[in-house]
């Protein structure tokens, strides 16, 4: 199996439905709240340069639906509908939210502001996850 022996469609849609999830999550659901857990205002995020900050969280989202196809394709037999989306879920679980959470310690991050993006991380995967499932 080489590099690029993947479905490249479930890869975009589902980079975009991770970015969709984050749009909500720090949009209507938890916006103001990680905004004052971050320390920033309306004002601060309205004047940051959301071209660059999009583009580069989408460039990350694919970079993550990539490497989560990957996996996928990596395995001998085909896992199956919910063994992907579990498998998905462990990788967030397993993997990203021990790795925030230690840099959370490390700079005296508040337990809330862990709690929104951890809470982000695990249901982005679970998209992707939903997705590569539903399209492979």
């Amino acid at each position: 199996m080489n590099l690029f022996d993947v479905n490249w469609i479930a890869i975009l849609v589902a980079a975009a439905s991770g970015f969709v999830v984050g749009g909500i999550w720090y949009g209507p659901i938890m916006g103001k709240k990680w905004m004052g857990a971050v320390g920033l205002s309306e004002d601060d995020v309205k004047n940051a340069s959301m071209g660059k900050i999009y583009g580069g969280a989408f460039a990350f989202s694919l970079l993550a639906s990539w490497t989560l196809a990957h996996t996928f394709a990596s395995y001998a037999i085909d896992l199956g509908f919910s063994a992907k989306i579990m498998t998905a879920f462990g990788i967030a679980l397993g993997f990203i939210v021990p790795a925030i959470g230690t840099n959370y310690l490390f700079s005296q991050k508040t337990k809330s502001l862990f709690f929104i993006d951890a809470t982000y991380w695990l249901l982005f995967y679970l998209a992707m996850g939903f997705v590569h499932a539903l399209m492979s």
